[in-house]
């Protein structure tokens, strides 16, 4: 397995990285990857699917990808009509402030696509308009890197947030038919997502699907970028991080609880999927914040 960790040039004090208009082809799409960072992908022209988490969306002008932190996904652009789009990468901290007095958070759009497992927005004229200009004049402070860049691109940032937010919440926009592919892989995609944490087959889900293995395999490669086994131990690494982060628990419990079955095999896995071990992780963490 070799999933590629994103890696990101930042300086430590702005936590930001940006792809403007860049076009994706299925020769030049990296494998799967993840980061800690969230990531925001704009499209401006072409087709092709996206997956994310635990659904397949197609990509058409004027979506938005809602991407929190650790979270599985790959593009697929069409080899026909491939896909040009905007990445936006950014930590967390580049856009905390206080509340002023308001439940309001810029990072409320990230956690609501989490709570409901939906990470794609379809973007009403205006809204496109205003995404579009924004992400513009990101570039052209990148550019120009005029005094006090940084601080407008954060500015930049949170009101693009905002907009995001304010969509949300007038529920006018979504995705009407977010899922591509057959149905036996959406239902298999959100058992594995319930079940992960046990001892998961190949065989055993082909048999849910009511496919063959080997049919199960190739169409699951060829709609997520990775295969069952990788997937299964990418999504029990993410469950790690969070407990190594949000709880006291020692790394010999959370290796079992996430379904490893093997102290080693856990190290291994965790380390060549994040770059870290998990001791080195939990203190990074720890001391980051």
């Amino acid at each position: 397995m070799n999933p590629i960790r994103k890696q990101f040039d930042a300086q430590p004090e702005f936590p930001f990285s940006f792809n403007y208009r860049d076009r994706k082809t299925a020769q030049l799409e990296l494998p799967h990857h993840l980061h800690d960072w969230h990531e925001l992908v704009y499209v401006h022209s072409g087709m092709g699917s996206f997956f994310i988490d635990r659904t397949i969306y197609e990509m058409r002008r004027g979506d938005l990808f809602i991407i929190p932190g650790s979270t599985i996904h790959q593009a697929f652009p069409d080899k026909d009509d491939p896909v040009t789009s905007t990445a936006v990468f950014f930590s967390p901290e580049l856009v905390r402030q206080s509340s002023l007095g308001e439940t309001f958070s810029y990072l409320q759009c990230f956690d609501s696509c989490s709570s409901n497992h939906a990470y794609k927005l379809e973007c009403p004229a205006a809204l496109e308009s205003q995404l579009e200009d924004k992400l513009a004049a990101i570039q052209s402070e990148l550019s120009g890197q005029p005094p006090g860049y940084r601080h407008s691109i954060v500015l930049y940032v949170q009101y693009l947030l905002l907009l995001i937010h304010r969509e949300q919440s007038d529920g006018s926009s979504g995705s009407r038919s977010p899922f591509v592919g057959p149905n036996w892989m959406r239902q298999s995609l959100l058992y594995i997502d319930g079940h992960y944490c046990e001892q998961i087959s190949l065989s055993s889900l082909s048999r849910l699907a009511s496919v063959s293995s080997a049919h199960f395999s190739r169409v699951f490669k060829q709609l997520t970028g990775m295969s069952v086994t990788d997937y299964i131990n990418v999504k029990r690494v993410i469950r790690a991080k969070e407990l190594l982060l949000h709880t006291d628990d020692s790394i010999s419990s959370i290796a079992p609880a996430c379904g490893f079955d093997s102290m080693p095999h856990f190290h291994r896995k965790f380390k060549q999927i994040v770059g870290l071990t998990p001791s080195h992780y939990r203190h990074n963490s720890t001391t980051a914040r």
